[in-house]
């Protein structure tokens, strides 16, 4: 048996027994949606940047440069800073208003916080619809590599992968999907460093990888892209840097990281721990495309299938066969797995919190939710394989576009939903619709390389415009939310009797007592 194929075996086993192990701990809905809100700064941060890189760092990121040159670094760029920038805006205050609304689901988060059943239901579509295609494309990642690795057809590829991936997120939950992602993110960083460090000094360093691109087309060095197709577009620019220096606070599945951690503290060592890593990680797939594409235009034959979306995995096993090779293709699967786990879980989230216990059974068990959020898992991995087996989409183009619907759909409101007291549901319905709409327009019709304009800089654009002259109509704010916005902060402050009372109904019947206490004391969720 190859050795690739026993390395990757022992690393499906791996995560199938850490699924099995930490089903002992899921015991309430809670605990298997969010983690019972009990995730460190270490299991935070890597959960938050290994769900958000995706099977798009290692195919969709290295295909890009592949086929545009020294362009795709802009998205690296937004990358580096992306996870910090979550955490720093959003990390402390989500995780304080979230447990004041005792709000499980990203949704219901919305929904408390602006007061308003119609933000439930378009954010309830946007989500299901996003977070599918979403999962959609990791399904096609899925399929691509373990057809590279064991030469299956495409369908048996998928079925294996996403196999594994059901078992331990349907066993083991949040904690499961929490702890392999710390895991997986130290597989991925140590395999691509290795990787990296090998092909950058057999070509030279970057003077040798420069001049080989250089003598292939020289317009691969510009920042317009190969041919200069984006020449002029600053607007490209800056939406290729855009989508993911700000773009993972309108992501559902990034944001309900927040709401998982332990306290609202642990968003502050959070932020060292995913800066770091990211610095280490998410620049280096663009340089492997970029050396790809040097190493397969002097040997066509060693690109898989003469596709650039499997320039890693054919440049691993060119380069680097065995162990390594095995190594890489594990770290591609850690990738993978990660973000289909955590989208599978919050589409289950919004499911069975969203739509059967808000709207078919209101006074479901917590055993009912349990049956019903792990039915949606099923469900979920089926719809899936089945789409990407009839009709398999390119990686890049539906994780870009799925990243800036959703991004420009919700960015304004989660902002918002902290840091600005007058945004009301009119603005916060306005920018759902106004960010997803015009995202899909642009994406469709391909209007990128013709208006100069990337379409998350002008989706976020409309988003925020339609967020802030929404706002100035409709039912404003309540004052009862204005002082627990004000107490997400963490600031101690005095609650009248009417904002407690007022407060309350927002919360569940069993957090009232200890919501009583909080008030009394007058320090909720305070330093």
């Amino acid at each position: 048996m190859r050795v690739e194929v026993i390395v990757l075996c022992c690393y499906f086993i791996g995560m199938i027994a850490m699924g099995l192990y930490w089903n002992k701990k899921a015991k309430s809905s809670e605990d298997f949606m969010l983690g019972g809100r009990s995730m460190g700064p270490l299991v935070t941060a890597l959960t938050l940047q290994t769900t958000a890189m995706s099977g798009f760092m290692f195919m969709g990121g290295p295909s890009e440069a592949y086929a545009l040159g020294y362009f795709a670094i802009f998205y690296a760029v937004g990358d580096g800073a992306g996870g910090m920038i979550n955490l720093t805006v959003l990390g402390r205050r989500m995780r304080r208003l979230s447990q004041l609304l005792d709000a499980i689901s990203p949704i219901e988060y919305l929904e408390k916080r602006y007061e308003s059943v119609p933000v439930k239901v378009i954010a309830c579509i946007i989500s299901v619809f996003g977070l599918s295609c979403y999962v959609l494309g990791q399904f096609m990642a899925t399929g691509k590599t373990l057809v590279t690795l064991f030469g299956f057809p495409l369908s048996v590829g998928l079925i294996v992968g996403v196999a594994v991936i059901l078992f331990y997120t349907f066993v083991g939950g949040y904690f499961a999907v929490a702890w392999t992602d710390v895991i997986q993110g130290f597989i991925m960083i140590g395999s691509l460093i290795i990787v990296f460090v090998a092909t950058m000094m057999k070509l030279g360093w970057f003077v040798g990888l420069n001049e080989a691109l250089a003598a292939i087309d020289p317009t691969l060095l510009s920042v317009w892209g190969r041919g200069n197709v984006y020449e002029g577009g600053y607007g490209v620019i800056a939406g290729a840097v855009g989508i993911y220096l700000i773009g993972y606070m309108g992501l559902p599945h990034s944001v309900n990281k927040h709401m998982a951690m332990g306290s609202p503290q642990t968003a502050k060592t959070s932020v060292v721990y995913a800066t770091i890593w990211t610095q280490l990680f998410c620049f280096i797939p663009y340089f492997l495309g970029l050396a790809g594409l040097v190493i397969f235009t002097a040997n066509p034959a060693g690109l898989i299938d003469n596709d650039p979306e499997l320039v890693i995995p054919s440049l691993t096993a060119l380069e680097f066969p065995g162990v390594f090779s095995g190594l890489m293709l594990t770290a591609i699967m850690s990738a993978i797995m990660s973000t289909v786990a955590a989208l599978m879980l919050l589409i289950a989230t919004i499911v069975s919190i969203d739509f059967y216990k808000r709207w078919l059974r209101p006074n479901a068990s917590d055993r009912s939710v349990l049956i019903v959020s792990k039915g949606s898992i099923i469900a979920v991995g089926i719809i899936g394989v089945t789409i990407a087996i009839m009709n398999p989409p390119g990686i890049f183009s539906l994780i870009v576009d799925t990243f800036s619907f959703m991004g420009c759909a919700f960015l304004p409101s989660y902002v918002c939903a902290v840091w600005w007291k007058k945004a009301n549901a009119t603005g916060s319905v306005a920018s759902m619709i106004a960010g997803g709409t015009v995202v899909q327009i642009w994406a469709q019709a391909d209007l990128a390389a013709s208006t100069g304009c990337h379409q998350f800089f002008v989706g976020v654009i409309a988003s925020a415009l339609a967020m802030i002259i929404g706002s100035n109509f409709g039912k404003p704010t309540s004052p009862e939310m204005c002082d627990l916005m004000e107490r997400a902060k963490g600031k101690k402050i005095a609650v009248s009797k009417k904002v407690q009372v007022a407060s309350s109904k927002h919360l569940s019947t069993e957090n009232k007592a200890i919501t009583q206490f909080v008030f009394s004391k007058q320090a909720a969720l305070a330093n």
